[in-house]
């Protein structure tokens, strides 16, 4: 079984319905506090979260109820509701204000998203619709990226189409949206998830894509990599955490040239040259 697989399996297995998963991901706190709590994505009564199941199932097995013109059930209003924040959005023209309003819209769609992704869990199959990638893309926007990798997984899992206006598909839009918003913080000089970013190339490794993507996943890895060997103050961790950052800037040389990581590898290379133990010369005379 590949890495990719495996990773799919792991993530399939939080994905089983229950009343606590969370899609969004709660940011980790500094100083060894606890971890601020995700809200719950699914915050409707028993009740209500059966209604939507229940409406999620039945989109499953007829795809025509996602058209808000046959009715008012929970889809139709879902879609709706997306149709009028998309118009919001389209006229507002702060990129800053944008994702500001897409904050305050996530909630609105937790529980139809959970319900979806809990009927699909239990149907072992999935209808492709326009709500759950752009849930996906606006959560990557706000900087959710637990929960748009969540969701990324369940598209490729189930081999559904991104929408025409995104021009990707579900794994290089995921991939290259992270990565750049990693290789944007690095260039900030803040440290980003290394965590999400491994998550990203094994759950997208079996992927098709443009080099120029995973090349930028690769940087955005490799960079981030040898941030963290530097924090290290033994010579015997720096190593090998300079060895994986080489390998990973490397290959992303090798699949776009124009990377922008010829000075790295050459930094790389020297840090790697002085974690190095010296080698011990026999002296002059006393060789074996």
């Amino acid at each position: 079984m590949s890495p990719a697989r495996q990773h799919r399996d792991r993530f399939a297995a939080s994905a089983k319905p229950h009343h606590i998963s969370n899609v969004v991901a709660a940011p980790e706190c500094e100083g060894g506090q606890e971890p601020l709590l995700a809200s719950p994505i699914v915050s409707a009564s028993p009740a209500r979260l059966h209604t939507l199941q229940h409406a999620a199932r039945a989109a499953i097995e007829d795809p025509a109820t996602l058209d808000p013109s046959l009715g008012e059930g929970p889809d139709a209003q879902i879609m709706l509701r997306l149709m009028h924040d998309m118009r919001r959005l389209k006229a507002i023209q702060s990129i800053e204000k944008k994702i500001e309003a897409k904050r305050d819209m996530l909630p609105a769609y937790k529980d139809w998203v959970m319900a979806r992704l809990a009927a699909a869990a239990e149907a072992g199959k999935a209808v492709a619709d326009e709500v759950i990638p752009t849930i996906m893309v606006w959560l990557i926007d706000v900087g959710e990226y637990r929960g748009a990798i969540k969701l990324a997984d369940y598209m490729l899992r189930h081999d559904l189409p991104m929408p025409a206006r995104y021009q990707r598909t579900t794994a290089a839009l995921v991939a290259e949206e992270i990565a750049t918003a990693a290789i944007k913080a690095q260039s900030a000089g803040t440290r980003f998830d290394l965590g999400i970013l491994t998550d990203v190339e094994i759950l997208t490794a079996d992927a098709d894509m443009h080099d120029q993507i995973r090349a930028k996943l690769y940087k955005a890895i490799g960079q981030e990599t040898a941030l963290a060997a530097e924090a290290l103050l033994s010579a015997d961790n720096q190593r090998p955490a300079f060895g994986k950052a080489l390998e990973a800037l490397r290959r992303a040389h090798q699949l776009d040239e124009r990377a922008g990581v010829k000075g790295n590898i050459k930094k790389l290379e020297k840090l790697l040259d002085a974690a190095l133990p010296p080698t011990t010369e026999p002296a002059p005379g006393k060789g074996a």
